[in-house]
């Protein structure tokens, strides 16, 4: 018999009519002659609303607490998920990340699974359940409660596919897969068939929110291959692979966009050792995340060096970073939000040329200045002014032939 996990989200199981359709999908696969594990999230909202919770009972709630409080939210949703089995004449039993041996480290808000030890789940499937795994969370080696970090259940499902040796591993979502844009901002988007492990990557890392990145990383290190699919319609979803040799032909796979972040800049950085050190010290000793890094050329000894936070963090950039610039003698420190980031993604730019210029050219066109340009081998992301990010994303879009009924550039 097929091994199948399915991982369903929170819109998927976003009310006691979506939950009996779950149901009714768990049953229909096991039917079909196959074993099932579900990987289930919390139901869509509770967790921002337990987490709203824990600031009104407390500003600065610990994180022990807090994981003990978010994993009641997949706990919750998985118990409803196996009654609705049970309701429908089904075989469902209900396991929590623990019981279902998820073993992470012991970094509270954001744990890694350490390792999966399946016992329970192979017994339970050969006495003929539909095992339904709450996602997002684990156990210590202590027996302390964690959790994996928004998006965590993405990571669950694979990590359980590779450790039970599943014959598939489907993710269902609110989207019928993953699109050459969001369908929001570009209504001809196109949704691709097929993807490479490290163009899903890029795209995750670069504002697209189909899929968290760790979770994909994770599918990419142990060969996990898994499919991203609507669980409101039966249309064949997104499959998520390792690079094959006709997905190279494809030039551009997608074009992604990131908001709400901050450009800072740091003017007349003395071109000396240990300067660029002490600036991102400063910033990670906050742990506020850096994305885009570029550094002039130097010219008199000195150089300027620009980057991007999301805009949250931009008071505590400012804050930090203000003694530090006058530390290494820098002139001054330049900041502002209201920038998005804009990404073209695609594993077939590592043999074709001419990428960058059509999408300088196809941007020029449209009047967007572009602040920064940072390049990857598979990715070049551009800053732009957040108010011109949808339009954008229109031009690019068009610009590299990903129209849902067109063909990607090759």
């Amino acid at each position: 018999m097929r091994l199948i996990v399915q991982k369903y989200g929170g819109t998927s199981v976003g009310s006691p009519e979506r939950i009996r359709k779950v149901a009714e999908r768990l049953i229909e696969t096991q039917r079909e002659g196959c074993r099932v594990v579900a990987v289930i999230s919390a139901m869509a909202g509770v967790t921002d609303n337990l987490l709203k919770l824990a600031h009104d009972v407390s500003p600065q709630p610990s994180e022990r607490e807090m994981d003990v409080l978010l994993a009641t939210g997949e706990q919750t949703a998985i118990a409803l998920v196996a009654m609705a089995v049970n309701a429908l004449g089904g075989r469902a039993i209900s396991l929590t990340g623990a019981q279902a041996g998820v073993l992470t480290d012991r970094v509270h808000t954001k744990a890694k699974i350490a390792n999966i030890s399946p016992k329970q789940i192979h017994e339970l499937l050969s006495d003929d359940y539909i095992v339904v795994v709450a996602g997002f969370q684990g156990q210590t080696a202590d027996g302390e409660t964690t959790t994996l970090g928004r998006g965590g259940s993405d990571l669950t499902a694979i990590a359980l596919a590779g450790a039970i040796g599943a014959d598939a591993c489907q993710i269902y979502t609110d989207v019928d897969g993953v699109f050459s844009c969001d369908p929001r901002i570009v209504g001809d988007a196109m949704k691709m068939e097929e993807i490479a492990y490290d163009e899903l990557l890029e795209l995750a890392g670069s504002g697209a929110k189909v899929m968290q990145s760790r979770a994909v990383e994770f599918a990419k290190k142990f060969g996990v291959e898994f499919e991203v699919r609507s669980s409101f319609n039966r249309n064949p979803g997104t499959i998520a692979k390792e690079v094959t040799t006709n997905m190279e032909d494809v030039v551009i796979r997608g074009v992604s966009i990131e908001r709400h972040q901050a450009k800072v800049t740091l003017d007349d950085v003395p071109d000396t050792p240990g300067a660029a050190s002490r600036i991102f010290s400063a910033v990670s000793s906050a742990n506020i995340l850096v994305d885009v890094i570029v550094q002039s050329a130097s010219d008199r000894n000195a150089t300027d060096i620009s980057f991007t936070i999301h805009e949250a963090d931009l008071p505590r950039t400012e804050e930090l970073l203000a003694p530090v610039v006058k530390e290494i003698c820098a002139t001054r420190l330049i900041s502002h939000g209201g920038v998005a980031k804009l990404s073209v993604v695609g594993i077939g730019m590592r043999s074709h040329s001419g990428v960058a210029a059509r999408l300088f050219d196809c941007l020029g066109q449209g009047n967007i200045n572009i602040e920064l340009i940072s390049t990857s081998e598979i990715k070049i992301t551009v800053v732009i002014a957040e108010k011109d990010a949808d339009r954008a994303a229109q031009l690019t879009h068009a610009a590299f032939g990903l129209a849902r009924y067109g063909t990607a550039t090759r």
